[in-house]
């Protein structure tokens, strides 16, 4: 949140395209207006990977320390294991996480005009290693995110370690499984394009594809 000025637009850009992935296709429901999504864990102890291609925002997600607090909300999981979220179910993790070496990973989204299958992999790469590069400098070891099964495979393909915990359960929104995967903040193949990095929150530059 301290460095957004820095990077023009970027994150209100990053909030209209949560809104056509989340709110216009699947109708989730969560808060947006008519331009943007954005909910209680867009606060302070958030942190961003955003990926920009030409200047357009075209994928991007949020990352959270499993010790974060902010008002009465923690982290979104923590926060369904409470029962404070009625679209999540309670048990989709099993257990109340707290802990400096887990970070949690939320709304990963990509534009439709990023068409190819390459251009894809190159750009979901650079949105996970900048979570990555952002948690592990914080001590984090392990990532998890409520996501849907197709995701577990992509991230293994790109060499990200990815497995699920505990059970699926089908959103009543969008109709899709999902389940709480878990990573570790390493890869097992070098990343491929490294992403740009600086120790403090701010997009991750995608080169022109």
């Amino acid at each position: 949140m301290r460095d957004l000025h820095v990077h023009g637009t970027a994150f209100y850009d990053f909030l209209w395209l949560r809104k056509r992935f989340f709110v216009d296709t699947p109708g989730w429901h969560i808060p947006h207006d008519d331009v943007v999504e954005m909910d209680p864990y867009d606060n302070p102890k958030a942190w961003y990977s955003v990926v920009l291609r030409n200047g357009e925002v075209i994928g991007g997600a949020r990352a959270m320390a499993t010790t974060a607090t902010w008002g009465s909300h923690s982290y979104m999981l923590r926060d369904a294991v409470q029962g404070k979220l009625t679209d999540i179910p309670a048990a989709v993790l099993g257990r109340d996480i707290v802990s400096r070496e887990m970070w949690e990973c939320t709304r990963l989204v990509m534009a439709d005009t990023v068409g190819t299958q390459a251009a894809r992999s190159t750009c979901l790469t650079m949105i996970v290693q900048g979570l990555i590069d952002v948690a592990a400098d914080q001590g984090a070891t392990s990532l998890m995110s409520l996501s849907p099964l197709a995701l577990m495979r992509a991230l293994r393909q790109l060499g990200f370690g990815a497995e699920r915990i505990g059970g699926p359960y089908t959103n009543d929104n969008d109709g899709r499984r999902y389940a709480v995967l878990l990573m570790p903040t390493t890869r097992i193949i070098p990343p491929v394009p490294l992403a740009t990095h600086r120790a403090q929150p701010q997009p991750i530059h995608a080169p022109a594809v």
